[in-house]
């Protein structure tokens, strides 16, 4: 009977402790979701000023070993305000090791580190005030404030972020959008340049099929007139030859040639006997064979008795008007011989200006120079023709080479400039890997005086809109200058509140 009472009171006993250990479990898992959604910091267990990423290296009861692995000592020398390890790891909560670092918590803000000489100095450092818990300094707790204004510049930073992103992906299907109507343009171009080049060959070989019969008319008439000036040099030389031989015994002497002053080397008015001879080459005579070299030196200037100059044409003052001698006793005309040819003069009387005094300006009838002798005669008109022709083939050709290099220019600068494209770009530090476009450098400018070569850097930070927000000199002719740009602007991470988010983790 014992036996029937008892198994079921044991099994009674074993459900009512059950029943407790979970109410235990609640208890203890409602007094955390609690403390959690009243924002009450849950502190982990670990040695002041230990980070809780390092909590496992710091085991209370078990022998500490120095992070940098030089030594190991019992626990309870960690924070004993006494530097054991050479980096500092066994005081991260006292200021004893001058290379420590104390972590802040700031639950509900950021965590930071500090160093260790700032630990109980009467300095508030952490916003959780856990740097001066020795030091008597009244210290206030302002982490959750602090979190809260970082909060609201971070929702702030991410609504320009979503909507710098938006124009950005605006101004990439602009471009995008750009780049095919160039691309297009360039591929018409392109065909317009190939048709271009067979257009300026083809004008090529006609140029060149132009310029040849076009040379060989221009080389035949120089040379006949070459000929022709050459038997005309000769003629007038042959002239001279006579007009000097004063004596007609077949030789031009010095003293003969002396009778021309014209011929005087250095223009003083007098034709020596020396320079006669410097001319005729140190002969004291030449006939007609050895004359042709002295021709040569004094055909420029002889002048032929033949062709005597003219006097220089005189003005004639205009007729002086002389008025008929009127005769006292002779009967004056009647008035019927009066005819109307009288009335005319009588208009040009009337007509009479001041300049009507003047002489009239003398006619000069145009003389041929000597230069104009000289001069090659022009072109017969089949020889015109065909420089007509060639000129005609040079001008097309002229111009659609010009038009090919138009199109050229036109095809090499259809893009724009792309900033980053000869720019030195770089990374900054904590910048996330996926947006690299955040700095530009530009070196190698003119030089400064004295100073280096100037060279600019440029920093881009996400904004709505493209702007120079500061520009600045850190070192001479060293340059910084900042935007604020949609086009760095990343797609934002989602910054929807999770509803069970912890704001001070």
């Amino acid at each position: 009977g014992w036996l029937c009472v008892r198994k079921p009171f044991q099994i009674e006993l074993t459900k009512m402790m059950r029943i407790r250990r979970i109410m235990t479990c609640l208890h203890l898992l409602l007094t955390l979701v609690f403390a959690v959604s009243l924002g009450t910091p849950v502190e982990i267990q670990r040695p002041r000023g230990v980070p809780l990423t390092k909590k496992q290296f710091y085991e209370e009861g078990k022998p500490f070993t120095c992070l940098d692995g030089s030594r190991t000592i019992p626990f309870d020398r960690v924070n004993d305000d006494y530097c054991d390890c050479k980096d500092g790891s066994d005081e991260p909560g006292t200021a004893a090791c001058p290379n420590g670092s104390f972590h802040c918590t700031n639950a509900g803000y950021r965590p930071m580190f500090i160093p260790s000489s700032r630990i109980n100095d009467g300095i508030c450092d952490c916003c959780d005030t856990t740097d001066e818990y020795n030091s008597g300094a009244k210290c206030e707790n302002t982490c959750k404030e602090l979190g809260r204004k970082e909060r609201e510049v971070l929702q702030k930073m991410a609504e320009i972020t979503k909507e710098g992103f938006l124009l950005k992906q605006q101004l990439i299907e602009e471009a995008k959008k750009g780049r095919e109507e160039k691309q297009g343009k360039v591929t018409d171009m392109q065909e317009n340049k190939k048709q271009l080049e067979e257009k300026v060959e083809a004008l090529r070989t006609v140029k060149e099929a132009a310029e040849q019969p076009e040379k060989e008319a221009k080389e035949r008439h120089l040379k006949a007139w070459e000929a022709i000036r050459l038997e005309k040099d000769k003629a007038k030389m042959a002239e001279a030859f006579l007009e000097l031989d004063d004596n007609s015994d077949g030789f031009v002497s010095v003293s003969e040639l002396q009778s021309h002053a014209e011929l005087d080397p250095d223009a003083d008015g007098t034709l020596t006997e020396t320079e006669v001879q410097g001319l005729m080459g140190g002969a004291a005579q030449v006939d007609t064979s050895t004359f042709e070299s002295v021709w040569t030196n004094i055909k420029d200037k002889y002048h032929s008795e033949s062709q005597p100059e003219e006097p220089a044409p005189v003005e004639t003052p205009p007729d002086e008007v002389k008025e008929p001698a009127v005769d006292n006793d002779s009967e004056p005309y009647p008035e019927d011989d009066i005819s109307e040819e009288d009335d005319e003069d009588e208009d040009d009387k009337d007509d009479y200006h001041e300049d009507d005094d003047k002489a009239p300006p003398t006619v000069k009838t145009p003389e041929k120079s000597h230069e104009d002798e000289e001069a090659m005669p022009p072109y017969d008109p089949d020889t015109q023709a065909l420089i007509e022709a060639a000129q005609k083939a040079r001008d097309d050709f002229e111009d659609s080479e010009k038009a090919l290099r138009v199109m050229d220019d036109q095809i090499r600068y259809i893009y724009r400039l792309c900033p980053f494209n000869r720019a030195l770009w770089g990374r900054e530090k904590n910048r996330p890997e996926n947006n690299k476009y955040l700095v530009m450098k530009y070196e190698h400018g003119t030089g400064c005086w004295q100073g280096p070569n100037r060279s600019t850097t440029v920093k881009l930070t996400c904004g709505k809109e493209t702007v120079v927000t500061s520009t600045s000199e850190p070192s001479r002719c060293e340059y910084l200058m900042e935007f604020t740009t949609p086009a760095v602007c990343q797609e934002p991470a989602n910054t929807e509140p999770s509803p069970h988010g912890h704001e001070e983790l």
